[in-house]
């Protein structure tokens, strides 16, 4: 550069800096005006749309598979599709170290290798291509990231598709790129048509992969944030898993109807014997570890169970809220609501948060129970050694109703086949006038058919 376009520049410059803003106030000002707008925009957007709740943290749970947060997801995706890749694939700290730091090191030595003396981006065409290849790859890597790379048949086709997207494509536009500016000195023309074709094919791939994917089954996990949705939580999870040797309300001192354990004499666990002696922690300890002398299974995921930590803190607060007399228990809404006169109750409204509360935690897979399980609408139908006569539509013999009824059903010898339910407590009559109105009317499933099937409401006299 001689000193005539030195002179020059610096007159430019001089006229650009006299016609310009001043730093203070003028630039402070604008900065904090949009740094204000991007504050209330992250207010409104955590007030009105938030993130979903997400199960409190288990360290001892091996089960877990960790997730990068989404902002991480390109990269995650990128080091499973370099994993595709025969050979390269098994040495990983190409993809984990090398890969990541040579893409920032180009990054940050862009302003020394492409030495332009101008600074309108029209005029900085490889660095602008570099970034807009490297902008839309992390934009469609996040979009596939749930996307798997092998098909549930086994076909590969879905994971080559996105290793072409996300690596092949990206690095060929690259050194296409390079090679034009600092070889072939190519038009900005053309190395803005390079930079628009790879942009494009990458495009292209992605919505086939989006095309061939899986649906997604992942579902999102339930958290329980209010003191009354914890105990709920808990209660439901007592039920499945603690019900069936403790009974409902925690109060069985002889085990009945559990095979194995059969007369075994327990400690009510709602007595202050356990809720005053036991500390939180302990009486999780107890859940997740089990007692195996006693007969009791660990349910900690950790020891072979199904609980969670979540869930089974879930249990200890329902617990201590519910017979701890020391505590104050909130308002905890009905199980189901009440019944007007002639209403007929529906199996989605009435029947299923009773058969969770009071039967699924024996009449599920993988109990002695007859075959008869209880988990689902049809299941209750039909299922069972005696599918034919469990419920029978406008029956009052149903089996059903005489074993919540307390009279147990016997064969042509007098043995008995079927036993009282549940074993350890009758439940109350409001539940068994559910049940019965249920079976007599029909059985409907959902509250559209069972209301018509009850009668309309009295009328109100006028005044």
């Amino acid at each position: 550069m001689n000193d005539e376009t030195k002179k020059q520049i610096n007159e430019k410059y001089e006229r650009e800096v006299s016609k310009g803003e001043k730093f203070w106030p003028d630039t402070i000002y604008r900065d904090l005006v949009m740094s204000l707008g991007i504050f209330l925009l992250l207010i409104l957007l955590a007030t009105f749309i938030g993130i979903p709740a997400e199960p409190k943290a288990d360290p001892s749970d091996t089960s877990y598979v960790p997730r990068p947060e989404w902002y991480f997801l390109f990269l995650f995706k990128f080091l499973a599709l370099y994993g595709q890749i025969p050979v390269l694939g098994k040495i990983e700290w190409i993809a984990t170290a090398l890969i990541p730091g040579v893409a920032v090191g180009i990054l940050a030595l862009i302003p020394f290798i492409e030495k332009n003396s101008h600074r309108y981006y029209g005029k900085r065409i490889l660095s602008i291509s570099i970034m807009t290849i490297m902008v839309v790859g992390i934009v469609l890597l996040t979009m596939v990231s749930e996307v798997p790379t092998v098909a549930e048949d086994g076909s590969k086709l879905i994971g080559i598709l996105q290793t072409i997207m996300g690596i092949a494509i990206p690095l060929a536009a690259y050194i296409l790129l390079f090679l034009m500016s600092f070889v072939f000195k190519s038009s900005t023309r053309t190395m803005i048509w390079t930079t628009v074709i790879s942009a494009l094919a990458m495009i292209a791939f992605t919505g086939a992969t989006l095309a061939l994917a899986p649906e997604s089954t992942h579902e999102e996990a339930e958290v329980a944030t209010t003191l009354v949705d914890q105990i709920l939580a808990g209660q439901d999870l007592y039920s499945v898993h603690c019900a069936e040797c403790h009974g409902d309300d925690g109060s069985v001192a002889v085990i009945q109807g559990v095979e194995g354990l059969e007369g075994e004499k327990i400690t009510p666990i709602n007595s202050r014997d356990v809720l005053y002696t036991i500390t939180d922690s302990a009486m999780g300890e107890v859940i997740a570890y089990g007692r195996p002398n006693a007969g009791m299974p660990p349910f900690g995921k950790t020891y072979g169970g199904e609980l969670t930590k979540g869930e089974m803190d879930y249990i200890t607060i329902f617990m201590r809220y519910m017979w701890d007399d020391r505590f104050e228990a909130p308002v905890i809404p009905e199980l189901f609501p009440p019944l007007a006169d002639g209403e007929v109750p529906s199996y989605d409204v009435h029947l299923q948060p009773i058969v969770k509360r009071y039967c699924i935690s024996c009449h599920r897979a993988g109990k002695e129970n007859n075959n008869y399980l209880m988990t689902s609408y049809d299941e209750i139908l039909k299922t069972g050694d005696n599918a034919a006569n469990n419920i029978i539509p406008g029956d009052a013999n149903s089996y059903l109703l005489q074993v919540i009824q307390r009279h147990e059903i016997t064969d042509a010898n007098g043995e008995v086949i079927i036993g009282v339910m549940p074993p350890s407590n009758a439940l109350k009559p409001n539940i068994m006038d559910v049940f019965t109105r249920w079976i007599m009317n029909g059985m409907p499933q959902t509250a559209e058919e069972a209301a018509k099937i009850s009668p309309p409401p009295a009328a109100t006299p006028a005044p």
